[in-house]
């Protein structure tokens, strides 16, 4: 009896634990069921097309330029030198300095030329007396000679010595206006209003009138020129704006990020580089900051024309075919159409569209390369933004989502 209790209790506890385990199993499963995320039971949905971007088509007033690489002179530029022999007393600029018309820029030992200014006026003086006292004479022997108290041999005689002396007070006035100027010649000034450089000689010093070194250079750099160079091609629309009128030219840094200064063309030079089939062109500007010197490289920008309310989109979307150029339309619904177009100029990363767009219109401008005609696109800023919110964790409820957009959150 025993035996038989022992043998069926065992299966009866053998299908109690399999009962049990089976139970584990599905409280198990409810649990994972239901911490699983929600997300992972709705369908996956992939992105939808090609991810590009685009812009509208606009219309606006477009400026038309000719650029052309430039460099900065001086408007005026003196080398100043000595024009006398003679020591130098001193140096009336610091270098550097701002100077203007007729101040003082060096000082020639002045007492030699002086002295040679005081001989030549006494010499001047001694020649005058004596011509007066010969012209006394001649009015004696003029009147003698009538009475025939004196030869005419020594009346003539008289009247050469009278003439002599004339040409030599003559003589005398010229040496004394050439002592003058060498005078002068040893008070250096400043020929216009400019600035100077750095001072070439110092003061003690011997300076001949032969010296190539020069004193110091003065240069005018407000006003300050730029010379530049542009094709041949456009030296007709060139004369034609410059009979109309004023010019404008624009002078930016060599990365044209920065406007350095505008000014107005000046002239266009009168014959054309055969050896690079260009024409040297120069322009002025007041240079009132002083952000243009002299020997700086610039771009330059001469305002052409102005196209007045006509379409425009970025250059970007300007694709080559074999048939011409086109750009790629996106449609209502998404998807994109070729569409030929032609263009005028572009400036500044915006071309004019003469035919095949209208304003309003969207166009691509990335990604062209992986697109054909009725392919499906989206936007690829809108994309990118969906994934970061996707990929970002869930705010706090005290978090300042305003704040986090513009970047203002601590």
């Amino acid at each position: 009896m025993s035996g038989f209790l022992e043998t069926a209790t065992g299966p009866r506890h053998r299908r109690m634990v399999l009962g049990a385990g089976a139970l584990l199993v599905v409280v198990l499963g409810w649990v994972w069921l239901s911490r699983k995320p929600a997300t992972a039971a709705l369908p996956s949905a992939g992105p939808v097309g090609v991810a590009v971007d685009t812009a509208l088509t606009t219309r606006r007033d477009v400026p038309v330029y000719l650029e052309g690489l430039g460099n900065v002179q001086a408007f005026y530029t003196a080398k100043i030198t000595a024009r006398v022999d003679g020591q130098l007393q001193r140096v009336g600029f610091v270098e550097g300095q701002l100077v203007k018309k007729g101040d003082l820029l060096a000082q020639i030992d002045p007492r030699p030329l002086q002295a040679a200014l005081d001989q030549a006026t006494g010499m001047q003086a001694k020649d005058a007396a004596q011509l007066d006292s010969a012209k006394r004479d001649l009015e004696r022997y003029t009147t003698l000679a009538p009475q025939n108290l004196i030869s005419q041999q020594v009346l003539d005689t008289q009247r050469a010595l009278v003439a002599q002396l004339q040409a030599q007070l003559q003589v005398d006035r010229g040496l004394i206006d050439n002592a003058r100027t060498q005078l002068e010649y040893a008070t250096i000034t400043a020929p216009f209003s400019g600035r100077t450089g750095i001072r070439l000689v110092d003061p003690g010093n011997i300076v001949h009138a032969s010296d190539t070194t020069g004193i110091v250079v003065v240069t005018q750099i407000q006003p300050i020129s730029v010379m530049f160079t542009l094709p041949e091609d456009v030296v007709l629309q060139i004369n034609q704006a410059l009979g109309a009128g004023a010019v404008a030219v624009t002078a930016l840094s060599r990365d044209d990020q920065t406007q350095l200064d505008s000014g107005t063309l000046a002239l266009v030079d009168n014959e054309i580089d055969q050896t690079t089939g260009t024409v040297r062109l120069k322009a002025t500007f007041p240079n009132a900051r002083n952000t243009l010197w002299p020997g700086q490289f610039v771009n330059v920008r001469v305002l052409m024309q102005s196209r007045h309310d006509v379409v425009t989109m970025p250059t970007a979307a300007v694709e080559h075919g074999p048939d011409g150029l086109f750009a790629y339309v996106v449609k209502a619904d998404s998807t994109v159409e070729v569409r030929p177009i032609k263009t005028a100029e572009d400036n500044a990363g915006v071309t004019v569209v003469t035919d095949g767009l209208q304003s309003g219109e969207r166009v691509v401008i990335s990604n062209q390369y992986r697109l054909q005609p009725g392919a499906k696109v989206r936007a690829a800023a809108a994309a990118a933004s969906s994934a970061n919110m996707q990929s970002a964790p869930a705010p706090a409820a005290d978090s300042q989502p305003s704040k986090v957009a513009h970047g203002l959150a601590p």
